[in-house]
């Protein structure tokens, strides 16, 4: 946030979330007297915010909001009308409000050249990606990162001025109050489009309203900047033609400026090269799986190398990628034994699914591949997906569908049907399973831990985009082997 801006009491609600949180740390940061509240704020989030001297009260109260009398309160896109201190702050109009996006926009970005990393898939990733390299190669690049990074080691820098700030540009909305995109505020200068697909539900009526906010978001790029573009997606080139600004295309193709070729992938990891038209940039080595990291590296690299003043992507280096180690939950290794590897992933589309599971056949090809899906978010609980998530979990010897979180939020005919995949998996020759809560799904799971045949291992992947009621844990404390 801007070193002159006066100091000021900022207040976040709902600042448990990481978004939330990491804004709230560079606001701290910056200098600002920074407190929030949450309805519940855990570990690691809450010992990082306590440790910059962020004072979190739990659960929300009006009169206690009254009492604190912040210069300024930041909602989060979590909060809607009925809640006791919107409401409040909307009868007393005592104190100034905004949403998330448009405090990032006015305290950090508005002065920076940003560099917004958006798409359906692979955001967090890519962001974090892209400000490791521009770290790695000698820049003090500012960074928003949606998630939990383990590089860079932090998920929210403020950063050198005169340097780019990356950010994850979420097609989400921004409050209550405001229904556009969060990343209509974040004024790119580079944005890289990572992929489109049909997502949020909730928000977007279909994939022609999902492409309307995304051609708003180029529209917004000078004629100086940049659009890092995959060019192998058919539903970003229905975008059509942007002569406004300069279009960097990334993909396999050999229509693209930047290619990816040979890529290979085993239990030993995955290599591949990147070609800048047409001229070797670099040879890939690297742990992270699956050609949709290769692809979410080659856009990160290209849209960093053009932030930098040669805006020359070729000029980057990237042989530090073979050191990198992916963000939490996203294709998370948490328990490797030879009998038994247990995996955690962010995965809640029916792509992500399918390609996840796909790069998994070739890093464990001899192993039982067990799919459990929690149906959590308003995309994957809705009957829209249903046919697609049949296709994507039909890679899987096993599947286990845990409990729709909050069915009630939809009509029944809207719902997704899990008994209906389960039969449709198994007319396929997957085993399949369905159960009411994810604690009886837990028992299902433990009752079958160990069922591998003879000489081959077991691939056990969570997909869920939430806490899976605390089931992956237990999973994991259960199947550890004895100490000693």
């Amino acid at each position: 946030m801007e070193a002159n801006q006066a100091e000021m009491r900022i207040y976040f609600m709902g600042i448990g979330g990481t978004a939330m949180g990491h804004a709230a740390l560079l606001a701290r940061a910056a200098g600002h007297e920074v407190l929030g509240a949450d309805a519940g704020v855990y570990p690691p989030m809450s010992t990082v915010l306590a440790e910059a001297g962020i004072t979190l009260h739990e659960g929300y109260d009006a009169a206690r909001l009254e009492r604190l009398a912040p210069d300024l309160v930041v909602i989060g896109n979590a909060m809607s009308r009925g809640h006791p201190e919107v409401e409040w702050l909307l009868e007393s109009r005592t104190l100034a409000f905004t949403s998330l996006p448009a405090l990032l926009h006015d305290f950090v970005l508005k002065r920076r050249r940003n560099l917004v990393i958006a798409g359906t898939h692979g955001k967090t990733t890519t962001t974090a990606l892209a400000a490791f390299l521009l770290r790695e190669n000698g820049g003090d690049p500012g960074f928003l990162i949606g998630g939990v990074p383990q590089d860079p080691p932090v998920g929210a820098h403020l950063g050198a001025e005169r340097d780019p700030f990356v950010i994850e540009g979420d097609e989400y909305d921004s409050a209550f109050f405001d229904k556009r995109s969060k990343f209509i505020h974040y004024a790119p200068h580079v944005v890289v489009l990572n992929n489109l697909e049909f997502d949020h539900a909730d928000i977007f009526r279909d994939l022609v309203d999902v492409q309307r906010t995304f051609t708003h978001l180029t529209r917004i790029v000078p004629r100086n900047g940049f659009i890092v573009i995959n060019g192998d997606d058919d539903n970003l080139r229905a975008l059509g033609p942007m002569p406004w600004t300069q279009v960097v295309r990334v993909g396999t193709g050999e229509t693209n400026d930047v290619r990816i070729v040979d890529f290979a992938e085993s239990a030993e990891g995955a290599e591949f090269r990147l070609l800048w038209r047409g001229e070797l940039w670099t040879h890939v080595k690297w742990a992270q799986p699956g050609l949709f990291n290769a692809r979410n590296a080659a856009v990160a690299a290209t849209a960093a190398g053009l932030s930098r003043e040669a805006r020359n992507p070729s000029l980057l280096r990237l042989e530090a990628l073979a050191r990198f180690r992916g963000v939490k939950r996203r294709q998370e290794v948490l328990l490797a034994t030879p009998r038994l590897t247990v995996i955690e992933d962010f995965g809640h589309h029916p792509t992500a699914l399918a390609e996840t599971l796909r790069s998994f056949r070739a890093r464990f090809p001899r192993a039982l591949l067990t799919a459990v899906f929690e149906l959590r978010s308003n995309t994957s609980s809705r009957r829209t997906m249903q046919a697609a998530f049949m296709r994507a979990l039909a890679q899987a010897d096993e599947v286990y569908i845990g409990a729709m979180n909050r069915p009630e939020r939809l009509r029944a005919e809207e719902r997704l049907d899990p008994e209906a995949v389960v039969q449709h998996l198994e007319s396929q020759g997957v085993e399949a399973h369905f159960a009411v809560t994810n604690a009886a799904l837990l028992k299902k799971l433990l009752e079958s831990e160990g069922n591998a045949p003879a000489g081959r291992s077991r691939l056990v992947v969570f997909f869920t985009n939430g806490s899976f009621d605390g089931i992956i844990g237990e999973f994991v404390a259960a199947a550890k082997p004895p100490v000693g």
